[in-house]
Protein backbone atom coordinates (compact mmCIF):
# COMPACT_ATOMS: atom_id res chain seq x y z
CA UNK A 1 0.00 0.00 0.00
CA UNK A 2 1.60 3.27 -1.26
CA UNK A 3 1.96 6.11 1.05
CA UNK A 4 -0.66 8.92 0.68
CA UNK A 5 1.56 12.13 0.49
CA UNK A 6 -1.12 14.14 -0.22
CA UNK A 7 -3.28 13.60 2.65
CA UNK A 8 0.16 13.77 4.79
CA UNK A 9 0.04 17.26 3.39
CA UNK A 10 -2.79 18.14 4.47
CA UNK A 11 -3.19 16.89 8.22
CA UNK A 12 0.74 15.54 9.06
CA UNK A 13 1.39 12.29 11.08
CA UNK A 14 -1.36 13.61 13.50
CA UNK A 15 -4.95 14.76 11.82
CA UNK A 16 -7.06 16.37 14.25
CA UNK A 17 -10.72 18.36 14.25
CA UNK A 18 -10.06 21.99 13.79
CA UNK A 19 -11.15 22.69 17.55
CA UNK A 20 -8.39 20.21 18.45
CA UNK A 21 -5.33 22.12 16.49
CA UNK A 22 -6.87 25.04 18.60
CA UNK A 23 -6.16 22.96 21.79
CA UNK A 24 -2.90 22.49 20.57
CA UNK A 25 -2.08 26.07 19.66
CA UNK A 26 -2.57 26.85 22.92
CA UNK A 27 -0.94 23.98 24.95
CA UNK A 28 1.94 24.98 23.04
CA UNK A 29 1.67 28.64 23.60
CA UNK A 30 0.98 28.59 26.89
CA UNK A 31 4.28 25.98 27.74
CA UNK A 32 6.03 29.18 26.10
CA UNK A 33 4.19 31.29 28.46
CA UNK A 34 5.39 29.31 31.19
CA UNK A 35 9.10 29.23 30.30
CA UNK A 36 9.37 32.86 29.98
CA UNK A 37 7.56 33.65 33.47
CA UNK A 38 9.47 31.16 35.62
CA UNK A 39 12.76 30.48 33.39
CA UNK A 40 13.47 33.80 31.76
CA UNK A 41 11.92 36.07 33.79
CA UNK A 42 11.55 34.89 37.70
CA UNK A 43 15.07 32.23 37.67
CA UNK A 44 17.28 34.66 35.33
CA UNK A 45 16.72 38.15 35.57
CA UNK A 46 15.74 38.38 39.27
CA UNK A 47 17.14 35.17 40.86
CA UNK A 48 13.90 34.79 42.66
CA UNK A 49 14.07 31.13 42.60
CA UNK A 50 16.98 28.14 41.67
CA UNK A 51 15.82 25.64 39.03
CA UNK A 52 17.32 22.21 38.56
CA UNK A 53 20.10 21.88 35.85
CA UNK A 54 16.94 19.05 33.45
CA UNK A 55 14.54 21.79 33.89
CA UNK A 56 16.48 24.45 33.32
CA UNK A 57 17.84 23.13 29.91
CA UNK A 58 13.81 22.07 28.83
CA UNK A 59 13.08 25.99 29.13
CA UNK A 60 16.66 27.06 27.38
CA UNK A 61 15.70 24.17 24.63
CA UNK A 62 11.83 24.99 24.04
CA UNK A 63 12.47 28.78 24.18
CA UNK A 64 15.29 28.25 21.41
CA UNK A 65 12.35 26.49 19.23
CA UNK A 66 9.91 29.01 20.42
CA UNK A 67 10.83 32.29 20.49
CA UNK A 68 14.74 32.54 18.78
CA UNK A 69 15.51 34.95 21.65
CA UNK A 70 18.94 34.70 24.12
CA UNK A 71 18.76 34.62 27.25
CA UNK A 72 21.41 36.94 28.23
CA UNK A 73 19.44 39.14 25.72
CA UNK A 74 15.82 39.25 27.37
CA UNK A 75 18.06 39.13 31.07
CA UNK A 76 19.77 42.41 30.63
CA UNK A 77 16.90 44.45 28.51
CA UNK A 78 14.82 43.26 31.23
CA UNK A 79 17.17 44.30 34.58
CA UNK A 80 17.74 47.49 32.65
CA UNK A 81 14.18 48.11 32.48
CA UNK A 82 13.42 47.71 36.14
CA UNK A 83 17.12 49.96 36.52
CA UNK A 84 15.26 52.80 34.30
CA UNK A 85 12.02 52.62 34.21
CA UNK A 86 9.75 55.25 32.72
CA UNK A 87 12.70 57.79 31.83
CA UNK A 88 14.17 57.72 28.40
CA UNK A 89 16.77 54.71 29.28
CA UNK A 90 13.82 52.69 29.71
CA UNK A 91 13.86 50.26 26.60
CA UNK A 92 10.25 49.94 26.35
CA UNK A 93 7.87 52.36 28.56
CA UNK A 94 4.83 53.37 27.07
CA UNK A 95 5.23 56.53 29.56
CA UNK A 96 7.99 57.82 27.76
CA UNK A 97 7.56 55.70 23.93
CA UNK A 98 3.75 56.12 23.46
CA UNK A 99 1.41 53.08 24.19
CA UNK A 100 1.13 52.30 20.32
CA UNK A 101 4.93 52.04 19.89
CA UNK A 102 5.35 49.61 22.76
CA UNK A 103 2.22 47.44 22.06
CA UNK A 104 2.47 47.32 17.77
CA UNK A 105 6.48 47.51 17.82
CA UNK A 106 7.70 46.07 21.10
CA UNK A 107 10.18 43.48 19.38
CA UNK A 108 11.82 46.21 17.14
CA UNK A 109 12.34 47.72 21.15
CA UNK A 110 13.78 44.23 21.69
CA UNK A 111 15.61 43.99 18.54
CA UNK A 112 17.40 47.21 18.79
CA UNK A 113 18.07 46.99 22.35
CA UNK A 114 20.03 43.74 21.96
CA UNK A 115 22.49 45.66 19.90
CA UNK A 116 23.54 47.75 23.05
CA UNK A 117 26.55 45.95 23.88
CA UNK A 118 27.04 48.62 27.39
CA UNK A 119 22.94 46.94 28.12
CA UNK A 120 24.73 43.17 27.64
CA UNK A 121 27.73 43.88 29.58
CA UNK A 122 26.59 45.77 32.69
CA UNK A 123 22.95 43.88 32.85
CA UNK A 124 23.20 40.80 31.22
CA UNK A 125 25.65 38.71 34.18
CA UNK A 126 24.94 35.64 35.06
CA UNK A 127 23.12 34.16 32.33
CA UNK A 128 23.97 30.71 30.93
CA UNK A 129 27.34 30.51 29.18
CA UNK A 130 27.70 27.15 28.06
CA UNK A 131 28.60 25.09 24.67
CA UNK A 132 25.30 25.11 24.43
CA UNK A 133 24.52 28.41 25.10
CA UNK A 134 27.78 29.92 23.13
CA UNK A 135 27.34 27.61 19.90
CA UNK A 136 23.61 26.73 19.36
CA UNK A 137 21.70 28.97 21.04
CA UNK A 138 22.95 32.35 20.84
CA UNK A 139 24.79 31.34 17.39
CA UNK A 140 21.69 29.53 15.23
CA UNK A 141 18.99 31.32 16.46
CA UNK A 142 16.12 31.72 13.84
CA UNK A 143 17.37 27.53 12.91
CA UNK A 144 15.67 27.08 16.21
CA UNK A 145 12.34 28.63 15.21
CA UNK A 146 12.65 26.62 11.50
CA UNK A 147 12.77 23.40 13.36
CA UNK A 148 9.71 23.78 15.16
CA UNK A 149 8.02 25.13 11.92
CA UNK A 150 9.16 21.59 10.57
CA UNK A 151 8.26 19.90 13.52
CA UNK A 152 4.60 21.71 13.53
CA UNK A 153 4.00 21.00 9.89
CA UNK A 154 5.21 17.10 10.26
CA UNK A 155 2.64 16.67 12.87
CA UNK A 156 0.07 18.80 11.53
CA UNK A 157 0.56 19.09 7.88
CA UNK A 158 -1.12 22.78 6.63
CA UNK A 159 -2.69 23.40 10.05
CA UNK A 160 0.81 23.51 11.57
CA UNK A 161 1.64 26.90 9.41
CA UNK A 162 -0.81 28.40 11.67
CA UNK A 163 -0.08 26.75 14.71
CA UNK A 164 3.73 27.89 14.20
CA UNK A 165 2.48 31.25 13.13
CA UNK A 166 0.51 31.50 16.04
CA UNK A 167 3.55 30.80 18.09
CA UNK A 168 6.15 33.02 16.92
CA UNK A 169 3.09 35.88 17.51
CA UNK A 170 2.45 35.05 20.91
CA UNK A 171 5.61 36.36 22.65
CA UNK A 172 5.78 39.44 20.43
CA UNK A 173 2.03 40.31 21.23
CA UNK A 174 1.79 38.83 25.19
CA UNK A 175 5.41 39.62 26.41
CA UNK A 176 6.13 42.64 24.78
CA UNK A 177 2.90 44.41 23.95
CA UNK A 178 -0.01 43.46 26.66
CA UNK A 179 2.95 43.24 30.04
CA UNK A 180 5.17 46.23 28.90
CA UNK A 181 2.52 48.02 26.92
CA UNK A 182 -0.38 48.02 29.13
CA UNK A 183 0.83 46.40 32.08
CA UNK A 184 2.34 50.14 32.30
CA UNK A 185 -0.71 51.95 31.31
CA UNK A 186 -3.66 50.70 32.14
CA UNK A 187 -5.19 48.50 35.15
CA UNK A 188 -5.16 48.80 39.06
CA UNK A 189 -2.59 49.28 40.97
CA UNK A 190 -1.96 47.55 44.87
CA UNK A 191 1.53 49.22 45.64
CA UNK A 192 2.17 52.61 45.23
CA UNK A 193 5.33 52.68 43.10
CA UNK A 194 7.34 55.07 41.93
CA UNK A 195 6.88 54.14 38.10
CA UNK A 196 3.27 53.67 36.44
CA UNK A 197 3.27 49.46 36.69
CA UNK A 198 -0.42 48.39 37.19
CA UNK A 199 -2.14 44.95 37.15
CA UNK A 200 -4.22 44.14 34.17
CA UNK A 201 -6.29 41.38 35.94
CA UNK A 202 -6.43 39.72 39.00
CA UNK A 203 -6.42 36.15 37.84
CA UNK A 204 -2.66 35.59 36.12
CA UNK A 205 -3.71 32.80 34.21
CA UNK A 206 -3.49 33.64 30.33
CA UNK A 207 0.30 34.91 30.52
CA UNK A 208 1.20 32.68 33.30
CA UNK A 209 0.73 35.54 36.28
CA UNK A 210 2.49 38.50 34.44
CA UNK A 211 -0.69 40.40 34.63
CA UNK A 212 0.21 40.97 37.97
CA UNK A 213 2.96 43.78 37.30
CA UNK A 214 2.23 46.34 40.04
CA UNK A 215 2.71 43.36 42.40
CA UNK A 216 5.93 42.67 40.78
CA UNK A 217 7.81 45.63 40.20
CA UNK A 218 6.60 47.20 43.96
CA UNK A 219 8.87 43.06 45.11
CA UNK A 220 10.99 42.82 41.91
CA UNK A 221 12.83 39.53 43.63
CA UNK A 222 9.82 37.74 44.16
CA UNK A 223 8.98 34.47 42.74
CA UNK A 224 4.85 34.68 43.88
CA UNK A 225 3.40 37.60 41.89
CA UNK A 226 -0.29 37.48 43.20
CA UNK A 227 -0.48 39.63 46.19
CA UNK A 228 -4.25 40.07 47.45
CA UNK A 229 -6.42 36.91 48.22
CA UNK A 230 -8.26 37.27 45.14
CA UNK A 231 -5.68 36.96 42.53
CA UNK A 232 -4.02 34.05 41.10
CA UNK A 233 -0.75 33.60 39.59
CA UNK A 234 -0.49 30.45 37.86
CA UNK A 235 3.85 30.61 37.04
CA UNK A 236 3.57 30.03 41.07
CA UNK A 237 1.64 27.07 40.87
CA UNK A 238 3.71 25.69 38.43
CA UNK A 239 6.95 26.83 40.55
CA UNK A 240 5.03 24.95 44.01
CA UNK A 241 4.68 21.56 42.05
CA UNK A 242 8.34 22.34 40.81
CA UNK A 243 9.13 22.51 44.37
CA UNK A 244 7.69 19.62 45.49
CA UNK A 245 9.14 17.32 42.71
CA UNK A 246 12.59 18.99 43.18
CA UNK A 247 13.14 20.40 40.74
CA UNK A 248 12.97 24.10 41.93
CA UNK A 249 13.70 26.00 45.09
CA UNK A 250 12.17 29.35 45.82
CA UNK A 251 14.83 31.89 46.95
CA UNK A 252 12.25 34.79 48.01
CA UNK A 253 8.68 36.07 48.48
CA UNK A 254 7.05 39.06 49.33
CA UNK A 255 7.59 40.01 52.64
CA UNK A 256 4.11 39.42 54.35
CA UNK A 257 2.77 42.66 56.42
CA UNK A 258 2.07 41.65 59.84
CA UNK A 259 -0.44 43.95 61.95
CA UNK A 260 -0.57 43.49 65.91
CA UNK A 261 -3.57 43.76 67.55
CA UNK A 262 -2.68 46.75 69.78
CA UNK A 263 0.40 49.12 68.98
CA UNK A 264 3.13 50.07 70.64
CA UNK A 265 3.31 53.28 72.64
CA UNK A 266 6.31 54.40 70.20
CA UNK A 267 8.03 52.76 67.15
CA UNK A 268 11.18 50.53 67.68
CA UNK A 269 13.23 48.43 65.76
CA UNK A 270 10.67 45.88 64.70
CA UNK A 271 7.97 48.73 63.21
CA UNK A 272 11.06 50.48 61.33
CA UNK A 273 12.26 46.95 60.02
CA UNK A 274 8.06 45.95 58.93
CA UNK A 275 7.84 49.86 57.47
CA UNK A 276 10.50 49.84 55.11
CA UNK A 277 10.30 46.31 54.31
CA UNK A 278 6.76 46.74 53.39
CA UNK A 279 7.43 50.48 51.83
CA UNK A 280 4.85 50.44 48.78
CA UNK A 281 2.28 48.47 51.07
CA UNK A 282 2.53 51.59 53.57
CA UNK A 283 2.53 54.10 51.12
CA UNK A 284 -0.60 52.71 49.74
CA UNK A 285 -2.50 52.59 53.13
CA UNK A 286 -1.57 56.11 53.62
CA UNK A 287 -3.14 57.17 49.75
CA UNK A 288 -6.32 55.21 51.16
CA UNK A 289 -6.42 56.62 54.99
CA UNK A 290 -6.16 59.67 54.09
CA UNK A 291 -8.01 60.30 50.51
CA UNK A 292 -11.02 61.35 52.02
CA UNK A 293 -9.49 63.77 54.30
CA UNK A 294 -8.10 65.53 51.01
CA UNK A 295 -11.52 65.28 49.59
CA UNK A 296 -13.15 67.16 52.01
CA UNK A 297 -10.51 69.95 51.82
CA UNK A 298 -10.69 69.99 47.80
CA UNK A 299 -14.19 70.74 48.78
CA UNK A 300 -13.81 73.23 50.95
CA UNK A 301 -11.61 74.79 48.49
CA UNK A 302 -14.05 74.68 45.70
CA UNK A 303 -16.38 76.64 47.88
CA UNK A 304 -14.30 78.89 48.55
CA UNK A 305 -13.61 79.76 45.28
CA UNK A 306 -16.84 80.38 44.63
CA UNK A 307 -17.06 83.22 46.85
CA UNK A 308 -13.42 84.87 46.16
CA UNK A 309 -11.34 85.08 43.23
CA UNK A 310 -9.35 82.05 44.10
CA UNK A 311 -10.68 79.31 41.16
CA UNK A 312 -7.50 77.10 40.10
CA UNK A 313 -8.76 74.55 42.45
CA UNK A 314 -6.81 70.87 42.12
CA UNK A 315 -9.27 67.94 41.48
CA UNK A 316 -9.13 64.03 43.00
CA UNK A 317 -7.80 63.56 39.59
CA UNK A 318 -5.16 65.06 40.10
CA UNK A 319 -4.06 65.44 44.05
CA UNK A 320 -4.35 61.04 44.00
CA UNK A 321 -0.57 61.18 41.75
CA UNK A 322 0.80 62.66 44.89
CA UNK A 323 -1.42 61.54 47.38
CA UNK A 324 -0.39 57.37 46.55
CA UNK A 325 2.87 58.60 46.33
CA UNK A 326 3.43 58.57 42.59
CA UNK A 327 4.90 61.83 42.81
CA UNK A 328 4.53 65.58 41.00
CA UNK A 329 6.55 64.25 38.68
CA UNK A 330 3.58 62.36 36.96
CA UNK A 331 1.80 65.71 36.56
CA UNK A 332 2.54 68.28 33.92
CA UNK A 333 3.77 71.73 35.10
CA UNK A 334 0.24 73.57 34.55
CA UNK A 335 -1.26 70.81 37.59
CA UNK A 336 2.13 70.91 39.47
CA UNK A 337 1.95 74.91 39.79
CA UNK A 338 -1.72 74.50 40.54
CA UNK A 339 -1.50 72.17 43.40
CA UNK A 340 1.36 74.27 44.94
CA UNK A 341 -1.54 77.21 44.83
CA UNK A 342 -3.98 74.73 46.49
CA UNK A 343 -1.27 73.77 49.39
CA UNK A 344 0.17 77.19 49.81
CA UNK A 345 -3.81 78.39 50.62
CA UNK A 346 -4.50 74.92 52.75
CA UNK A 347 -2.64 73.74 55.56
CA UNK A 348 -4.32 70.72 55.94
CA UNK A 349 -3.15 69.79 51.98
CA UNK A 350 0.24 70.79 52.80
CA UNK A 351 0.54 68.99 55.68
CA UNK A 352 -0.57 65.71 54.11
CA UNK A 353 1.84 66.23 51.04
CA UNK A 354 5.08 67.26 53.89
CA UNK A 355 4.24 64.30 55.82
CA UNK A 356 3.73 61.71 52.78
CA UNK A 357 7.33 63.18 51.32
CA UNK A 358 8.76 62.40 54.71
CA UNK A 359 7.62 58.93 55.01
CA UNK A 360 8.80 58.55 51.26
CA UNK A 361 12.12 59.88 52.59
CA UNK A 362 12.68 57.19 55.02
CA UNK A 363 13.43 53.97 53.04
CA UNK A 364 15.30 55.81 50.63
CA UNK A 365 17.64 56.98 53.48
CA UNK A 366 20.42 54.00 52.91
CA UNK A 367 23.20 55.93 54.96
CA UNK A 368 21.49 56.75 57.48
CA UNK A 369 21.76 54.03 60.60
CA UNK A 370 19.04 51.87 62.23
CA UNK A 371 19.45 54.26 65.39
CA UNK A 372 18.72 57.42 62.99
CA UNK A 373 15.54 56.36 61.05
CA UNK A 374 14.31 55.29 63.81
CA UNK A 375 14.53 58.81 65.78
CA UNK A 376 12.91 59.90 62.15
CA UNK A 377 9.83 57.44 62.20
CA UNK A 378 9.30 58.25 65.94
CA UNK A 379 9.46 62.09 65.21
CA UNK A 380 6.92 61.44 61.97
CA UNK A 381 4.12 59.48 64.14
CA UNK A 382 4.19 61.94 67.08
CA UNK A 383 3.99 64.92 64.56
CA UNK A 384 1.27 62.78 62.58
CA UNK A 385 -0.36 62.59 65.82
CA UNK A 386 -0.19 66.08 66.89
CA UNK A 387 -1.04 67.84 63.28
CA UNK A 388 -5.11 68.10 64.19
CA UNK A 389 -5.70 66.00 61.01
CA UNK A 390 -7.67 63.06 62.38
CA UNK A 391 -6.99 60.28 59.32
CA UNK A 392 -3.28 61.38 59.59
CA UNK A 393 -3.26 60.38 63.36
CA UNK A 394 -5.22 57.60 63.00
CA UNK A 395 -2.58 56.14 60.00
CA UNK A 396 0.42 56.78 62.51
CA UNK A 397 -1.45 54.72 65.22
CA UNK A 398 -1.77 51.60 62.81
CA UNK A 399 1.57 52.11 61.76
CA UNK A 400 2.66 51.47 65.23
CA UNK A 401 0.75 48.10 64.63
CA UNK A 402 3.18 47.03 61.86
CA UNK A 403 5.62 44.44 63.23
Amino acid sequence: MSFDWLAFGAHGLVPLPWWGYVVVALVLTHVTIACVTIFLHRAQAHRALDLAPAISHFFRFWLWLTTGMVTKEWVAIHRKHHAKVETDEDPHSPQTRGIGTVFWKGSELYRAEAKNAETMSKYGRGTPDDWLERNVYGRFTWEGVGLMLVIDVVLFGAAGLTIWAVQMAWIPVMAAGVINGIGHYWGYRNFACTDASTNIVPWGILIGGEELHNNHHAYGTSAKLSSRWYEFDLGWLYIRLLEMTGQATVRKVAPRLRVARSGKPVPDVATLQAVIANRYAVATAYARTLRQACAAEIARLSERAERTEFADVPSMRRVKHWLSGDGVTALCERERAALARAMDSSKVLATIYAMRQELNALWERSTETSDQLLARLQDWCRRAEASGIAPLAQFSLQLKRYA
